[in-house]
């Protein structure tokens, strides 16, 4: 019992048991009962299993309120609510990843299930090493800050910029490197058939759906660069940082059949995610050169919050009436 009281990352080690405890029974629950069968998840079942995870995320929230006291409740509200927004760019990106490699809305599910596995480890080991450097060298966090800053302005003038798939370099090096068959094999990302240049011998090959999982982990990795400095801007806070983290992408893959159909409409809201970045970058040096301290939690929360609901109201009035015209699940 007393190895539940050490301290693991700040935090003692049953907090973090019952944080991944939580997320295990999430996704057994998911793949186990809700998605046991590849089937096509349909608007109205993405906003209910969305709202699912989305509620889970929320109680824990309250949770960490009771256990860690307001202050953290807080501010593991603001990086919920930072972590699902940056992450709607991630649903356009996978919805163009699914159009190029002709994905049918069957087996999307899959991708994104096994992808969110390999999410909270790619997440743990970039947080651990974010903790490891803001702990020891505190002056890392105003890199931070000025990283966030220059993300912002940047993305304020490349909004409309479309990536290519085709011609990334990874997915050009992974079909040099790797065995791919011209096409899918039903939800498998793994077969046995006969060598290309000796029939008569069986070998393992990878399908097109593991290179579709393989970009779809590339994707998150990159944006995670953005993110995981935004809630250490927030909060330096390691159980903090990754819970709030691991729950908001919970959410969003769920809510991606919803939100593909429909992510045209929300064009004007990367405007209010880079200035979203540009605050909380910014926060750093206000909070030890304005406020002699941190910005107050609640007043950054209020912001964020602001800033992200004026683009979205923005957003959903501009673009009434208009119908999606981006190759969705």
């Amino acid at each position: 019992m007393e190895m539940l009281w050490m301290d693991w990352l700040g935090k003692p080690l049953w907090l973090w048991l019952v944080f991944m405890a939580t997320v295990l029974a999430l996704l057994a629950f998911d793949l186990g009962v809700l998605n046991r069968k590849d089937h096509v998840i349909g608007v109205r079942e993405s906003l209910k299993l969305s709202a699912f995870y989305i509620t889970a995320g929320l109680l824990f929230g309250l949770w960490v309120w009771l256990q860690l006291g307001p202050a953290s409740a807080v501010n593991y509200y603001t990086g919920f609510l930072v972590e699902k927004s940056l992450s709607l760019d991630n649903v356009f990106v996978i919805s163009l990843i699914f159009t190029h490699f002709a994905v049918p809305a069957l087996y999307q599910h899959r991708v994104l299930f096994w992808g969110i596995l390999g999410v909270i480890v790619l997440r743990a080991l970039m947080i651990g090493l974010g903790a490891a450097l803001v702990a020891r060298y505190a002056w890392v966090l105003y890199i931070f800050g000025a990283f966030l800053i220059v993300t912002g302005l940047k993305m304020l003038f490349s909004v409309n910029q479309e990536p290519e798939i085709g011609k990334n370099p990874i997915l050009a090096f992974l079909r040099r490197h790797l065995r791919v068959t011209p096409e899918l094999h039903g939800h498998d990302f793994f077969v046995r058939a006969p060598h290309a240049q000796n029939p008569s011998q069986q070998v393992w090959w990878v399908t097109p759906l593991f290179l579709t999982l393989c970009m779809v982990e590339i994707v998150d990795l990159i944006f995670a660069v953005d993110s995981v400095p935004a809630i250490f801007a927030i909060t330096t806070d390691p159980y903090i940082v990754y819970t709030s983290n691991i729950f908001a992408i919970l959410g969003l893959r769920a809510l991606y059949f919803a939100l593909a159909a429909i992510i045209h409409r929300f064009h004007y809201l990367k405007y209010a995610l880079a200035l979203v970045l540009v605050f909380i970058g910014a926060k750093i040096f206000l909070g030890d050169f304005v406020f002699g301290g941190k910005v107050p939690a609640l007043l950054s929360l209020a912001i964020t919050f602001s800033l992200l609901a004026g683009g979205i109201a923005f957003s959903l009035w501009k673009t009434r009436g208009e119908r999606a015209h981006r190759g969705g699940p």
